[in-house]
């Protein structure tokens, strides 16, 4: 691994992240998505569907197909928005609190696991890096399109 490129390591190591996870959930007939989702919604106050897409960094089409799935199994339900007519808040049911709390301890685990074999400075350095790679990204730093335009 020793020539691997940045993005090489994010990408391989999100993947296995995301396959652990996604092991874990189908244990209990579920995905890696829907336990996002779950920690994702507000449990007392709803959370508008409108804000889920880019809280979770998902888009519109996949989130419409998990939070269907999610309705369906009766982890979630759907109420009209108070302070906006046209919007729909999404709430955990009582099933999707307890599947919410068994997400969240699943996190935990993985963050706690890593922490333990981790040294604090090593995981501050990841952290550090991490927040230098998104912004970079946010701020247009790496493609800047007049670096790309045709002549």
């Amino acid at each position: 691994m020793k020539d691997a490129t940045i993005d090489y390591v994010l990408r391989t190591t999100w993947l296995a992240v995301t396959k652990m996870y996604n092991e874990e959930a189908s244990k209990f007939e579920s995905t890696m998505a829907t336990g996002f989702a779950l920690l994702s919604i507000d449990p007392e106050h709803g959370t508008p569907s409108t804000s889920l897409g880019p809280k979770m960094g998902m888009e519109a089409t996949s989130l419409s197909r998990t939070l269907k799935n999610m309705e369906e199994r009766g982890l979630i339900e759907r109420k009209p928005n108070p302070e906006d007519g046209r919007g729909v808040l999404i709430f955990l049911t009582e099933f999707g609190r307890e599947k919410r709390n068994y997400s969240k301890e699943k996190v935990l685990t993985f963050n706690e696991t890593i922490k333990a074999n981790v040294a604090s400075e090593e995981l501050a350095s990841f952290y550090k890096v991490a927040e230098i790679i998104n912004n970079m990204i946010s701020n247009k730093k790496i493609y800047n399109k007049k670096e790309h335009t045709l002549k």
